[in-house]
């Protein structure tokens, strides 16, 4: 992985982290770094689960691959501030 890679992948996780927090209701007492992993990981499943499915490549923006990546996110979100909350 190139460094300009690795950025991308942090802002990506950054932008889906949020838009899985925005989903989530309540407030999450989680730090931004976790919301950023959970982001990244969140979309790294969500693009497999679209290639899996066929909906990775389509023209224009690829709404469904986001919609699965928030999806993931929201889910991790959940999951982690769960645990997290529980833990303090």
């Amino acid at each position: 992985m190139e460094i300009t890679g690795f950025f991308t992948a942090i802002l990506i996780g950054l932008v889906i982290g949020a838009l899985g927090r925005l989903v989530v209701p309540g407030r999450q007492r989680i730090p931004i770094l976790l919301t950023i992993l959970i982001g990244i990981v969140a979309a790294i499943l969500g693009t497999l689960l679209a290639a899996a499915l066929g909906v990775d490549e389509t023209a224009g923006v690829d709404w469904i691959e986001l919609f699965i990546q928030i999806a993931f996110a929201a889910v991790g979100v959940s999951i982690v501030a769960g645990v997290y909350g529980r833990r303090r």
